[in-house]
């Protein structure tokens, strides 16, 4: 679904991404992990082109980036991103924010537009929020609310970008219950995050990247967390497991 060839980036004379080189399979969830600047967020934005990089090849269900014949904005309609602070839009009541995009990208009648966001407003536990305003809702509703948003489009995948690290403990669970559930249900995921609970419960592969942008490890999620190959995942491990 996902594949990420050899990719280089760099910010001026700072390189982000280090030759990164990963892959997606359909149904598969995968956790990118590893400490603060590492590039986790820059690698994961790569996907579908919020970010741009200077070398290598993002091919997203069978559609590369680098092909300037690639319609960057449709293949972002199928690709889902749920980002750490909502990006809900605020003049807008819940239902509008989900029928929005699919009224005016996949071209949905209004009706059509506002039965798939009822159904998806009651997937995530808030259909009697459906006419209330962003600001009128919690933290953790808000960020199930951008996650039902996404799904209003149909994406092949959905991206992560530390969803819950701008939430009170207590409203973390809510949201990654809600992630947990799609995992089950098969959406192929990349998870930006440090929650490790969430990644033993649901990642099939961690990708545990370095100082530098460098992925320095990619093993299935039972070898990381039981056997790091790297003394920097262990260390990291270490740190964020002691508690």
């Amino acid at each position: 679904m996902i594949s990420i060839k050899n990719i280089n980036k760099w910010y001026g004379n700072v390189q982000v991404l280090n030759n990164c080189t990963t892959h997606v399979r359909q149904g598969e969830v995968v956790v990118v992990c590893g400490p603060s600047g590492s590039g986790k967020s820059t690698l994961i934005r790569c996907i579908n082109g919020l970010e741009t990089f200077q070398s290598g090849e993002v091919i997203v269900d069978g559609f590369s980036l680098k092909d300037k014949s690639t319609n960057i904005a449709k293949l972002r309609s199928r690709v889902g991103m749920v980002f750490q602070h909502f990006e809900l839009f605020p003049h807008l009541n819940v239902m509008q924010n989900l029928t929005l995009a699919q009224t005016k990208v996949l071209k949905r009648s209004q009706g059509e537009a506002k039965d798939k966001g009822f159904a998806l407003l009651e997937r995530v536990g808030l259909l009697e929020h459906a006419s209330k305003y962003p600001n009128e809702l919690s933290g953790g509703q808000q960020q199930r609310v951008a996650i039902a948003r996404a799904l209003c489009m149909d994406p092949v995948a959905m991206l992560f970008d530390e969803p819950t690290s701008a939430l009170d403990p207590e409203m973390i669970s809510e949201v990654l219950d809600v992630m947990v559930d799609l995992a089950r249900d098969g959406m192929t995921m990349v998870c930006v995050t440090h929650e490790m609970g969430f990644a033993r419960q649901v990642a099939n592969r961690v990708v545990f990247m370095g100082e530098g942008g460098v992925i320095v490890e990619d093993d299935d999620k039972e070898k990381f967390f039981n056997q790091p190959c790297s003394e920097r995942a262990r260390m990291f491990l270490s740190r964020i497991l002691k508690h």
